[in-house]
């Protein structure tokens, strides 16, 4: 039996967590039992949505292989999410900011589509496997190498 993540629950003063209990207003696209997918507040592309789970997770770092399911799910779904939006599958990015690079510390998911049209400082921000930015597939196999975080 696997061991709990320490990440569970709400913080009060989490501004995701009022988002998925929507106690805080912004504009849902999809809903399920454990995620939450709304624009991103500073969009780098014409569609930019963030993925969060409705249960509190700390950032990316904080994570071990125990919530390698939640990283999956938010994949899935922000697949789903942006997937009548998308002519050119390659041209989505996928990723999460790493500490302390990050501003919440909620873990999301940013789903970003057309890559190709980002401007110059969203291409910084949002570089690839980076300093400040990891993508979906290098953060799963950063769990899986790393069990323990």
């Amino acid at each position: 039996m696997a061991a709990e993540s320490p990440n569970l629950g709400s913080k009060k003063d989490c501004v995701f967590c009022k988002i998925a209990v929507k106690e805080q207003e912004s504009r849902i696209i999809y809903e399920d039992e454990k995620t939450v997918v709304f624009p991103d507040i500073r969009p780098a592309a014409n569609h930019h949505y963030l993925v969060i789970p409705k249960e509190h997770y700390g950032n990316p770092k904080s994570l071990t292989a125990v919530d390698l399911q939640v990283v999956e799910h938010l994949f899935e779904v922000g697949k789903n999410a942006i997937t009548n939006s998308v002519t050119d599958s390659e041209d989505v990015l996928y990723g999460y900011h790493w500490p302390p690079f990050n501003s919440i510390q909620h873990l999301h998911l940013h789903v970003i589509y057309p890559r190709s049209q980002m401007g110059f400082f969203a291409r910084q921000i949002y570089r690839p496997n980076s300093f400040w930015f990891v993508t979906h597939e290098w953060l799963v196999e950063h769990l899986q190498k790393n069990p323990a975080g």
